[in-house]
């Protein structure tokens, strides 16, 4: 498989702090990988860099080969590179099928037209309706946002990431704040989403993590400590001391 998501040499520094230290990090084409460290070890402002939220110090960020380092972040989502965020940004008044639909014709170019009755955008009202069913939404489409259950408004924001149709998802901490009872519903819908979209996932809940991923990086003080399949992850004494501690078992 190609890589299709890079960075190389990347470097973020606010005044003498060094935030991002010359990370490398590849993603493979329709990878499920993980991004794991201790609190201040640089996660989200790793994604903030390869999203655009931040510009680099040093170094570049390549989406599919081709440099996207100095691109602002609507270029980068019409490119196929969408995230979500820790704490959600939703439409509280709007329904859950409504947002979706928003999101759908945002896409398309119909924003503008929003205000026009559902049966002039059959199309987008079809692929709104597919995106609901695949995120388990069905029992809550007209509910509004504000309504609804926790782990479902995160699910909701991934539908509205899906919108966009990325080549790949950046998931920042999708199970923060959500219930035990609701992660593990979040999850099996995440790990169901098809192949074609790779998913990058920062998630401090380490079940969650080694159940999920295919590859985990580990960054620690804005470095990459290292990267491998989660059993080498789990049994890697750095990774115990740095961070895991006893939240794997030998």
């Amino acid at each position: 498989m190609s890589a299709v998501l890079e960075t190389r040499g990347l470097v973020k520094k606010f005044g003498n702090f060094i935030a991002t230290n010359n990370v490398d990090l590849c993603i493979q084409e329709g990878a499920r990988h993980a991004l794991i460290g201790p609190n201040g070890a640089g996660k989200t402002t790793l994604i903030n860099l390869l999203t655009g939220f931040l510009e680099p110090t040093a170094g570049e960020v390549l989406l599919k080969g081709q440099s996207v380092t100095r691109l602002r972040q609507h270029r980068r989502v019409q490119l196929g590179l969408v995230r979500t965020f820790q704490i959600n940004r939703l439409f509280a008044d709007l329904t859950v099928f409504e947002s979706v639909l928003m999101a759908v014709n945002e896409r398309l170019g119909l924003g503008a037209r929003f205000w026009r009755p559902w049966s002039a955008f059959s199309n987008a009202v079809e692929e709104a309706r597919r995106l609901i069913e695949q995120m388990q939404l069905g029992d809550v489409a007209h509910e509004r946002t504000r309504n609804v259950a926790y782990g479902k408004q995160r699910l909701l924001e991934i539908a509205l990431a899906l919108a966009a149709r990325p080549h790949v998802l950046l998931l920042d901490e999708p199970a923060a704040g959500v219930p035990t009872s609701e992660s593990r519903e979040l999850f099996e819908t995440i790990a169901r989403l098809p192949g074609d979209v790779t998913i990058l996932l920062i998630e401090h809940d380490m079940d969650l993590v080694f159940r999920f991923a295919e590859r985990i990086s580990v960054l620690v003080n804005g470095g990459l400590l290292t990267e491998d399949v989660p059993d080498v992850i789990a049994r890697n004494p750095k990774v115990k001391e740095v961070y895991l501690g006893e939240a794997i078992s030998d």
